[in-house]
């Protein structure tokens, strides 16, 4: 009978069976606990990499907040409230967003959201229009909220886009839906990336910047006459990882001559966002 059968001669993927029974009727485990037996299911062939990509992707945003993914206040293209909306028309068709924050004295008093079908419908009608006669209500969140639980109130609310917000509740940034479900399945290109990626670097203040991680190395050397380019990476995020040894992440540091970085915004498979101070 089979229950005569000794445990040698049962099936190669009973102790990962095992493992996955303990985990759902014994006591609680820790991430890296479920984390092991997840990538043990790899190895044994019962998950791809893509899908076991995407199952940490859905852990860690469960352990993320906002803040982690937002873009910054710095890097918002926004719309003053009392602009008509024949003079926003330049700017909406460079960017080609289909949302826009809206702005009341200055980018920390966003007041409302501007869909660009919204525009789209009312500009032939009548071009004297305001942005604020045509805006729809914000949706606000703050900065420490988790994102499994923003992304269940977009979908829920049919919102594409919040607006962050701090403790003193000026804007501190924007999230959109696809920036939560990139941190899922990866980088979700639109025809707009590419054009979008001609502005890398952001200028903060005489000394500090802020600057996408996908910036071509070239470009940063020429930006800040610098000689950091090699043939073993391409972009400032991958000198980065070279000069760290390892994937960082948000808050760590590296210190080159008289630069700064500090990561800002990085998730397990790569870095997005860094912030470079120059030291004199």
């Amino acid at each position: 009978m089979s229950d005569d059968i000794p445990p040698s001669r049962h099936s190669p993927h009973k102790s990962w069976v095992e493992k996955i029974s303990h985990l759902l009727t014994g006591e609680p485990q820790d991430i890296t606990d479920l984390l092991e037996i997840l990538r043990e299911a790899r190895e044994n062939k019962l998950l791809d990499n893509d899908a076991l990509a995407m199952i940490e992707g859905v852990l860690q945003v469960s352990q993320m907040r906002v803040r982690d993914i937002m873009i910054p206040r710095v890097q918002m293209v926004v719309l003053p409230q009392e602009a008509e909306l024949e003079a926003i028309l330049p700017l909406v068709i460079e960017f080609g967003h289909s949302r826009y924050p809206v702005i009341e004295d200055d980018r920390c008093k966003v007041v409302g959201v501007l869909l660009a079908k919204d525009l789209l419908a009312r500009v032939l009608q009548n071009k004297s229009l305001t942005v604020q006669q045509i805006m729809r209500p914000a949706c606000v969140v703050p900065e420490s909220k988790r994102l499994n639980v923003l992304l269940k109130e977009l979908r829920t609310k049919g919102n594409h886009m919040a607006i962050v917000v701090d403790e003193y509740g000026q804007a501190a940034g924007l999230v959109t839906i696809e920036d939560v479900l990139e941190q899922i399945v990866g980088d979700i290109e639109d025809e707009h990336d590419e054009h979008e990626d001609k502005d890398y670097i952001f200028q903060r203040n005489a000394h500090e910047y802020i600057i996408k991680a996908l910036t071509p190395i070239e470009t940063f050397d020429d930006y800040f006459s610098t000689q950091l380019a090699t043939d073993e990476y391409d972009t400032i995020g991958g000198f980065i990882v070279s000069q760290l040894e390892h994937m960082p992440t948000k808050g760590e540091k590296l210190v080159v001559d008289n630069l700064r970085f500090e990561i800002i915004r990085a998730d397990s498979r790569r870095v997005h966002l860094l912030k470079l101070k120059i030291t004199n």
